[in-house]
Order: structure tokens, then sequence, then C-alpha cells
């Protein structure tokens, strides 16, 4: 019998409602008709995110492999198209794809060696910044999300987010539109992860690191470096600003261009926070915005 996290089915009933009590509902039989379909064999207990079930199993041939079963939506149906153009290089190679279900077998990674446990901050952040080099470096297929339709849609919010916050927090708000504005005419066209942060980038045999889970989008490499400056530890505002300039060197991008979609992401961070009724924006992404700003 397929086990169904609790904390799964939680989170699916919070984030999509109906939708998500029956793609629960239907998980151990979805399992198991993929598990016979690929000729698989489960390896492994049950494991999960925010919105997947995984499976560690082993294909007929005896390769470890990782079924991933999730609820069809934009962001998922775009996770197989960019797992096929990067083709292995600096993420998990993509086994199979069912195209009505979004179900995929993965290339298994460790789960047990996440980058944000190496112990070493600062290499962890150069291993990111290789990565994200990487993965931007190929163009976007057609048909994946793109960033100028995001921006468009962000800027229309504006003035109704700032209304909902203090003083500060909607000057703020204004501020990070505007850097938008200025860059919102040359969105870009890179394959973008969008999700690349520390806990999304595994140890492996074939590669010692591989990145997992995109959310992948056509646009500026620049919106792509948030979680990057966010995630792992505390820094201060000068270890804000050296992580930006590792990150920008390293992908060899226009610093003011990334300074823009940066602050485009704390913008967007912003307004999911002020959707989601939060009285004030995230404490780490205002140093963060107002660090970078100060240069």
């Amino acid at each position: 019998m397929i086990h169904v996290p609790e904390e799964l089915a939680a989170s699916q009933a919070k984030y999509n409602g109906e939708a998500g009590r029956a793609f629960v509902a239907a998980l151990p039989g979805r399992a198991e008709d993929f598990l016979g379909r690929w000729g698989l064999r489960l390896a492994g207990p049950s494991m999960h995110g925010v919105a997947s079930l995984v499976l560690p199993v082993e294909r007929a041939d005896g390769t470890p492999a990782a079924l991933k079963l999730q609820l069809l939506d934009e962001e998922s149906e775009g996770e197989p198209v960019a797992l096929r153009a990067w083709a292995g290089s600096g993420a998990v190679h993509l086994l199979e794809h069912d195209p009505e279900t979004g179900a995929m077998l993965l290339e298994r990674a460790d789960h047990t060696r996440h980058l944000s446990r190496l112990g070493d901050e600062r290499e962890a952040v150069r291993i990111l910044a290789g990565l994200l080099a990487r993965l931007s470096a190929h163009p976007a297929p057609a048909g994946l999300r793109r960033l100028d339709a995001i921006a468009a849609a962000m800027l229309a919010e504006v003035p109704g987010a700032a209304a909902r916050l203090g003083a500060e927090d909607a000057a703020l708000l204004a501020d990070c539109a505007a850097a938008v504005r200025e860059v919102a005419g040359e969105p870009g066209d890179r394959l973008l992860h969008w999700d690349l942060h520390y806990d999304n980038v595994l140890g492996a045999e074939r590669e010692p690191w591989l990145a997992i889970d995109p959310k992948p989008l056509a646009g500026d490499p620049g919106f792509e470096l948030l979680p990057a400056l966010t995630d792992l530890g505390n820094p201060d505002p000068a270890g804000f600003r050296w992580r930006f300039d590792l990150l920008t060197e390293r992908l060899g991008l226009d610093r003011e261009r990334a300074l823009a979609w940066t602050l485009g992401r704390v913008l967007q961070n912003g307004l999911w926070d002020v959707e989601d009724g939060e009285p004030a924006l995230d404490a780490r992404q205002v140093v963060i915005a107002r660090a970078l700003l100060a240069r």
C-alpha cells in the first residue's frame, strides 16, 4: 500500500482545495498504476514536498530512480520541458513522463545530501552560482511562462497592495516596482529554474550536485538570484552584497539589470505576502532590498 504523508494531504487541501483533496485520494491508485506501467519496484518509504509525492524506486534493470506524482498545473507542466532541455547538465535526468497526469520518472539523487547542509556557506553559494550559470545558459523552449507577462501582472497589482501596507513597506514596494519598469521591456529569453534554493540541490553520483524541482519560465537570469541571497544562514548586509557580487560575476550579468530583476523577485514575494493577508513585507527580504539599493 502506498503511504501518502499527512503533511502532503494538508498542504494540498490548503493550497488547492477540492482539487487537492481529489489528487491526494487518487495517489495510491495512481502510484500503483505507474509502478506497473513503467516496470518499477518500490525501494524505500514515501517522500514529499509541498505539492508532490516522491517514491524511491528501481527500474527493471536495477537502476535507482524516483517516481514523482504531482497535481498538473501552470508550474508543474513546464518541469519536463525544462528537464529535457537541460538533458542532465546540472539537473536530474527525466527518464519517463506522462503528459496526461504530469507523472515523471526521474534520476534519483541523494535526498539526505542537501546543499544547505554542506557546512561551508561560501562554498555552497559558489556551487549554487555555478549551477545557475549552467542552467540559465540554455535558451528557453517555446511554450513556457514568460517573465514579461509576470512583470506586467505584478506592476498592475502594486497600487492595491501598497495601500494595505505601512508607509515604509509601501515605499519599498514602489521602489521595487520602479526598478522593474526600467527593465520590463527586455525580459530575457533564458531557461530559468525559478526556485533554485539550497534545498533544491542534492548530492549525486553522476555529478557532485544536481538541481531538482524546477518551476521553469523564460526570462532574465537576474530573476533567479533572490533564493541564493535569502536562504542559508542569516548574513548581514555586507554578506548579502558579497553573495550578489559573486552571483552576478559567475553568471556574467549586468549588475544594474540583475539588481532590478532581484528587486522584481522581492516585489513578487511581497505581493504574495499581501495577498495572503500579511501586514508587512518579509523582514529579511526588506534587508536585502535596502542593502542592494544602498550601493
